[in-house]
C-alpha cells in the first residue's frame, strides 16, 4: 500500500481550496441559499471547475482533464465537506465523470463535465450502493419512456447519464427530461424525480460497468466528505466549549465533556485512515472494494455521530436555525444512506472477505 500521509502538493491544494471557501462559501450564504429555490452556487462552482481546474482532477489530461488521482479528489471533498459547500463536485467531477470514464463514446462530454461547463448527474439514486440492483429507463425506437426517482443534482444537470433496459448508458440533454424537485432532509444537496417521455438518447456504452464503477468511486469518496465534516464539527465543539463559560470556568474543562471530546476524536482520526486507504486505493486499483466498503462501513455513524454531538454540547444555541450544525446533521444523515448504508457496505464487505453470516 503507498503512503496515505498527505503529500506536500495535497495540503497545497487543501489550503487553496480552503482558503476559496472561506472567502466565497460561509455559512450565512449556504443557509441563504438553502432556504431558497436555487440552493446551489454557480459562481463558487465555475470558480471552483473553470478558476481552479478541479472538475477534471479524475480525467486523463489527453481526454481534456487535469490527470490527477483519486487521492486530491479526496481533499477537495474533505473541504467541501467542511463547508458544506452547495455544489455538484461529487455528483459531477467524480460520479458523472466515472461513469463516462468507463464508456467507449462521449469524451466530448468528459471534456465538457473535465472543464466545469457542462454539469452530469448519472440518474441513478443517490441511495444505490455499488453492487445494488438500480431502476432502467425503458427504450422505443431509440427514444427514451419512464421515471427514476432520488437522483442528486438533477434540478442542475446539463446532461444526464441514464441506464436502459437494453443495457445502454445514455446521454440526455436536460431540457428533453422533466425533472421535479423532491424533498429531501439536506437542502444543500437536492433530489429529483427525472421523468422520460419519448426523450431522445445518445447510446455512450455500457450500463453496468460504467454505473458499478461510477458508484464504487462515488462510495469511495463520499467517506472524504463525511470526514471534513465531522472534523469540522470536532473543531467548533472544542473551539466553543473552550469560550463557553459556565460556574466561572469554560465547559471545556468538565471531565465528562472532555472523555466525549477525546472519543469523537479517535473516531475521526479512525475515518481519515479509513477514508485516505480508500481514495488511495481507487487511485492504485489495489483492493479496492474492500477499502471502499470498509470505508463506508465506517464513515456514516462516525460523521453523524460528530454531527449530532456538535449540535448537543452547542448547548441552546446549537437548536437554532440560525447556527451552521444543522446544516452539517443533515448532511451528514442523507450521506448515511448514500451509495448504500453502513449495514449494507457490512453486508457486502462479509461477502468480499468470506465471512458471511450463517
Amino acid at each position: 500500500m503507498s503512503d496515505l500521509l498527505y503529500s506536500e502538493e495535497e495540503e497545497a491544494l487543501r489550503a487553496a481550496v480552503r482558503d476559496l471557501l472561506t472567502d466565497h462559501c460561509d455559512t450565512t450564504s449556504v443557509l441563504a441559499r438553502a432556504e431558497s429555490d436555487a440552493p446551489h452556487d454557480p459562481a463558487l462552482w465555475k470558480t471552483l471547475a473553470d478558476g481552479m481546474g478541479l472538475a477534471g482532477l479524475l480525467v486523463p489530461e489527453d481526454r481534456g482533464g487535469q490527470g490527477a488521482t483519486h487521492r486530491e479528489a479526496a481533499v477537495v471533498l474533505e473541504e467541501l465537506g467542511r463547508a458544506v459547500a452547495p455544489v455538484p463536485y461529487l455528483t459531477s467531477a467524480v460520479v458523472a465523470t466515472e461513469a463516462l470514464l468507463a464508456c467507449a463514446d462521449g469524451d466530448d462530454l468528459l471534456g465538457g463535465l473535465a472543464s466545469g461547463r457542462v454539469i452530469g448527474a448519472l440518474a441513478v439514486g443517490l441511495h444505490t450502493a455499488p453492487g445494488a440492483a438500480f431502476a432502467a429507463v425503458r427504450t422505443d425506437g431509440g427514444a427514451l419512456h419512464g421515471e427514476l426517482t432520488g437522483i442528486a443534482d438533477a434540478v442542475v444537470a446539463d446532461v444526464l447519464l441514464v441506464p436502459a433496459d437494453d443495457g445502454g448508458l445514455y446521454a440526455v440533454t436536460a431540457d428533453a427530461v422533466t425533472v421535479t424537485p423532491q424533498t429531501s432532509l439536506d437542502l444543500t444537496r437536492p433530489l429529483a424525480r427525472v421523468t422520460l417521455d419519448a426523450a431522445p438518447g445518445r447510446r455512450l456504452g455500457d450500463a453496468e460497468p460504467a454505473v458499478r464503477r461510477a458508484l464504487r468511486a462515488g462510495a469511495g469518496l463520499l467517506a472524504s466528505e463525511q470526514l471534513g465534516l465531522a472534523e469540522w464539527a470536532l473543531t467548533e465543539t472544542v473551539r466553543y466549549l473552550k469560550d463557553r463559560k459556565q460556574f466561572n470556568r469554560p465547559v471545556g474543562g468538565f471531565q465528562a465533556l472532555k472523555h466525549r471530546l477525546a472519543q469523537l476524536w479517535l473516531e475521526v482520526v479512525s475515518l481519515r485512515a479509513a477514508a485516505r486507504a480508500a481514495a488511495d486505493a481507487l487511485a492504485t486499483g489495489e483492493d479496492t472494494d474492500v477499502s471502499v466498503t470498509v470505508a463506508q462501513a465506517y464513515a456514516a455513524p462516525v460523521a453523524v455521530r460528530a454531527a449530532e454531538e456538535a449540535l448537543q454540547l452547542h448547548g441552546g444555541i446549537g437548536m437554532t436555525w440560525e447556527h451552521p450544525v444543522h446544516l452539517r446533521l443533515k448532511r451528514a444523515k442523507a450521506d448515511s444512506i448514500a451509495y448504500g448504508t453502513a449495514g449494507a457496505h457490512r453486508e457486502a464487505l462479509a461477502e468480499l472477505v468470506d465471512l458471511r453470516a450463517p
